[in-house]
């Protein structure tokens, strides 16, 4: 019986290291984390939208975001029904028109909108990055995100739907859907 408490007192500590990683991973965004900066595109058929960036020191790597409505370029019954759409609207290719998908994307839901995921691998200049595209609608509209960072998919697209969800965040995307 004494032997076991060594192992009760280490499956204890693995515990609580594993419920601090995951307090750490669902833990909402840091204030002051995320700076809005001057929309980086040039203009093209749809108006300039907002632009984020988190530092590394602060999300684990370096992070822009970019967010724009598309109004009435959605289908009005299904929604964003496909990866291909996905490739298509959520404007990744501003970023690099040299993209490559890293697996298929996923359902996602952001402020309350339905859409689909994709992660990608970007060539640049400087190398290559990691690029999420998002496309998520309301009614006939549609919110385009795409975002790059220098860390690995899974923690770039954890932070980007982690910014996301923040209230302030989610009442703009909605307002300007809402009110074009």
């Amino acid at each position: 019986m004494t032997r076991s408490w060594p192992v009760i007192a280490a499956m204890f500590l693995a515990l609580g290291g594993v419920s601090a990683l995951a307090g750490y991973e669902m833990s909402p965004p840091r204030a002051g984390a995320w700076h809005e900066i001057a929309w980086p595109f040039p203009r093209d058929g749809w108006p300039a939208g907002r632009a984020f960036r988190c530092g590394e020191a602060d999300c684990g790597a370096e992070v822009e975001v970019y967010l724009r409505p598309k109004l009435g370029f959605c289908n009005c019954d299904s929604g964003v029904a496909d990866d291909d759409e996905v490739d298509r609207v959520a404007d990744v290719d501003m970023i690099s028109p040299r993209f490559t998908p890293l697996r298929a994307g996923e359902v996602v839901d952001v402020a309350d909108m339905r859409g689909r995921i994709r992660a990608y691998d970007l060539e640049m200049p400087e190398g290559k990055r990691t690029a999420i595209g998002i496309a998520v609608s309301h009614r006939c509209d549609l919110m385009a995100v795409a975002a790059q960072g220098r860390g690995d998919a899974a923690r770039v697209q954890h932070e980007v739907l982690t910014f996301l969800e923040s209230d302030a965040l989610k009442r703009w995307m909605i307002a300007a859907l809402e009110n074009g």
